[in-house]
């Protein structure tokens, strides 16, 4: 054996064993990993998928959030330097940037980004979703066609035939709807050139996202369809970064994100009791 393939495996080993020590592995878990996809979860999100454009419908909460979402992958990737500060107030400032959405539903997010000339690919395992995005997407006039495409696929899937494709990985209000979030991140952080960003917004577990995105948003208010959520599936900001930091991702940024019903606006907040924001980058290998 040559002497860097003995480097390489001696890496490989010290790697396998520090993610071994982060988060045991039962045989049952290891069995489902590729099957990390729950069909209830689909099924619930694919029956929004007439009303999903309509930014006054059920789903107007997740159209009010671009404002907050978009600027914050456009300004992390200028801030790691993926994209050059010379490019900051240009209409294409995403140019020649890679992008995955992973969980991208109706492409609501996706074309946003696609809008900035980042070059996006847009994953889900529902086929009405899918379907619901590419013909908006081909509807769009102002959208150049080339810089976006839309596949019914998981992550999982996804991520094996795409090893450190992109520069950033998004997974926005996917997470709280996935069981095995560890094979999930380690799935995104495998398709993600080292350097590269992973994006996620998610749910905090704690009484106020329970009472708040379930009792609130669910049953009280009728934000969202009832069912939505499964408090169970919540995960803290401090566990999600356990996870990324398993798989060499360093927490860059932290914001908790507050949701003004009232006003169907989103603003930025320090308090992370419900919803939050996370930025990590996959650091490069010396």
């Amino acid at each position: 054996m040559l002497p860097q393939q003995c480097i390489r495996l001696i890496k490989h080993s010290f790697t396998n064993i520090r993610i071994a020590r982060c988060y045991s592995t039962s045989p049952e878990t290891v069995g489902k990993q590729h099957q990390n996809v729950d069909q209830r979860e689909v099924d619930n999100l694919s029956r929004q998928s007439e009303e999903w454009w309509d930014p006054n419908g059920p789903i107007r909460g997740l159209h009010a959030m671009n404002a907050l979402r978009v600027p914050l992958i456009r300004d992390g990737l200028i801030a790691t330097g993926v994209v050059g500060r010379d490019r900051i107030q240009k209409p294409k400032v995403l140019e020649n940037v890679n992008i995955l959405e992973v969980g991208c539903g109706g492409g609501i997010l996706s074309e946003k980004l696609a809008r900035l000339h980042a070059n996006v690919v847009g994953i889900d395992p529902s086929e009405k979703l899918i379907s619901v995005a590419s013909e908006h997407a081909k509807e769009s006039r102002d959208l150049i066609q080339d810089h976006i495409q839309y596949h019914v696929e998981t992550i999982e899937a996804h991520a094996s035939k795409n090893p450190e494709r992109y520069d950033a990985v998004v997974a926005s209000e996917v997470l709280e709807h996935v069981g095995d979030k560890v094979a999930f991140i380690e799935q995104c952080v495998s398709a993600l050139k080292p350097g590269g960003s992973i994006f996620i917004t998610t749910l905090n577990k704690t009484p106020a996202s329970w009472l708040g995105a379930i009792v609130g948003a669910e049953y009280i208010f009728k934000l969202v369809p009832e069912e939505t959520h499964d408090w169970d599936k919540f995960i803290s900001p401090l566990e999600l970064q356990r996870i990324l930091s398993c798989y060499s991702c360093k927490t860059i940024l932290l914001h908790g994100m507050f949701y003004q019903f009232w006003a169907n606006q989103w603003c930025w907040t320090k308090n992370t009791e419900i919803n939050y924001a996370i930025q990590a980058v996959k650091m490069v290998e010396s």
